[in-house]
């Protein structure tokens, strides 16, 4: 399939050539990448859990592996970062081990799927807790507020973020390269943002290869206007025949007053002066809420169109390790980009992990294409066109005469996947190079069969396989993770690895304790020094 001359995105070939000498090469070896994987707790009935976090499963405060997200019953697990995807899925995999062996007292198992199991109303759906501390006290009110501003059931979608990051000495080669003068952070942030605004400009591709969200139990959407579909083969079950990952569209994590929103991408000053206004200023229907209601409890932290920054709901978000009490954008304003996190990615309810390394095999060679490759400024109008193109590919990616907006072009979607996957597997023989054999280039290979049969994609075979068996959403999902429960049922951990895990729950259960009994301030002032680091040029770089 051809390309228009002058639409596609120019990846550098005099950087290609660089990374594919032998000294150069070996840099890629220190790609570091972690996942954190989300998964409701849900019954043997397929509802969802009411208990609170389990014991055994340590704080989900200070745990450094197994938290909670947005309500009691999301688990979130985390990695360490690899600089191999087998450890790094290893790990994962012990992490759900260990989980399983504490749910099988109460018979609870993990929802495969990213949009959600049977939900009853609001009060039904538990916000998340994390104990007295301050900063405890601050993510549950977080949440509450989320709650106020979106509803809760909201808060039991599930995805799986993918962190991402290069080593120095591949910035070093690259800064030489460049001919570039900047301090190596300055230049690391400088090219992080570059990666970024390619990576908005293409992501839509990895909804197409990955969303596997394509339909929803109608318990999701009472009440809530929507333009879904009856599903013709099963009951209480909404679809879009064309959908890939509904949890991308406006179903999920998208607010209409983050419309007005207008994130610049270009550099990280402007970046920390968007979101740190979006912080400090007002919103009126927000304002309407309050803070405290009328016992004095709050309601949200503020009353500003983002409570933090993690409030705006992106595809891909410039990270930097923080210490306990920093924004995330304050440590950005003071060291820089460290990593990036995609955010963008479903739970695939095939796999056990919630993702294979294939996925992941395809992410590396996509997020190296996306840095590789010249990345213009972009403007408002850009902007825009990106959330129109998640919009088409999430309502209508697997439609065969699905167009998407390129500037003055609209583009046949399949004729830019190609181009981007082509790309993709240039930086995937530099992977395969640094690590010998071929893996990457056969996972990128692979995609190119999605491309030209959309049936092939995880939301077709979703819907496939529910049409097949006259399975409503729920019964599907739920066969599913009865499949996952007796998988890890079989494979216990070990004595050894079962105390480690046991003790890092107990370690985890002390932090919590002490943080709480070396509190000095009020959680008013505690909130106060926090968003003074947001109050006026705080966040100027």
């Amino acid at each position: 399939m051809s390309v228009p001359q002058g639409s596609r995105q120019h990846l550098n070939s005099e950087l290609l050539a660089t990374f594919a000498e032998p000294a150069n090469n070996a840099s890629l070896r220190g790609i570091l990448r972690g996942l954190e994987k989300e998964s409701l707790r849900v019954t043997p009935e397929g509802t969802l859990a009411q208990t609170d976090h389990p014991h055994s499963l340590g704080s989900a405060l200070t745990h450094p592996h197994i938290t909670t997200d947005y309500s009691e019953a999301l688990l979130e697990f985390i990695t360490e970062p690899f600089a191999d995807v087998e450890p790094l899925l290893e790990q994962l995999d012990n992490i759900h081990r260990f989980t399983y062996q504490q749910l099988a007292s109460n018979r609870e198992r993990l929802w495969p799927a990213s949009m959600p199991c049977i939900l009853g109303s609001d009060a039904d759906i538990p916000v998340a807790r994390y104990g007295n501390s301050n900063s405890g006290q601050m993510k549950t009110v977080y949440r509450i507020g989320l709650g106020h501003r979106y509803g809760r059931s909201m808060q039991t979608i599930a995805g799986i973020h993918y962190n991402f990051s290069l080593p120095d000495d591949f910035w070093q080669v690259l800064q030489t390269q460049s001919g570039n003068q900047q301090s190596l952070q300055d230049f690391k942030t400088e090219r992080y943002f570059g990666l970024i605004r390619n990576f908005r400009r293409n992501f839509w591709l990895l909804i197409y290869l990955f969303g596997a969200s394509p339909a929803v139990c109608s318990s999701f959407v009472k009440q809530r206007e929507h333009k879904l579909q009856p599903f013709p083969a099963a009951e209480k079950t909404l679809y879009l025949p064309y959908a890939t990952s509904l949890r991308m569209g406006d179903l999920g994590y998208q607010s209409d007053a983050q419309q007005t929103l207008v994130v610049n991408y270009n550099n990280l000053g402007d970046y920390l002066k968007t979101l740190c206004g979006a912080i400090t200023q007002s919103h009126p229907a927000y304002a309407q809420i309050g803070v405290k209601d009328s016992a004095g409890h709050y309601q949200q932290l503020n009353t500003s169109l983002l409570q933090i920054e993690n409030e705006f709901y992106s595809s891909i978000r410039p990270k930097r390790t923080t210490g306990r009490g920093e924004t995330a954008l304050q440590g950005l304003r003071l060291r820089g980009v460290e990593y990036v996190e995609v955010r963008c990615v479903d739970l695939n309810p095939y796999e056990p992990l919630g993702i294979s390394i294939e996925q992941m095999q395809v992410m590396d060679a996509f997020l190296l294409y996306c840095l590789l490759s010249d990345s213009p400024a972009t403007d408002e109008r850009e902007f825009h066109q990106v959330q129109e193109n998640q919009a088409r590919i999430v309502s209508n990616g697997r439609d065969p005469a699905l167009e998407l907006l390129r500037g003055d072009q609209s583009l046949c979607m399949r004729t830019w996947a190609e181009e981007i996957l082509h790309g993709s597997s240039a930086c995937a023989e530099l992977l395969d190079q640094a690590k010998g054999g071929d893996a990457y280039r056969q996972a990128v290979t692979r995609q190119f069969a999605k491309i030209d049969n959309a049936d092939l994609t995880p939301s077709a075979r979703v819907l496939r396989d529910m049409t097949e068996a006259q399975q409503s959403f729920y019964a599907h999902t739920l066969a599913q993770a009865e499949q996952h429960r007796a998988y890890f049922a079989t494979r216990p951990l070990g004595d050894e690895k079962l105390a480690e895990f046991a003790q890092m729950s107990e370690r985890s259960l002390q932090s919590q304790t002490s943080l709480e009994d070396a509190q000095q301030i009020s959680f008013d002032e505690y909130l106060d020094n926090y968003y003074a680091q947001y109050r006026g040029c705080s966040c100027e770089s």
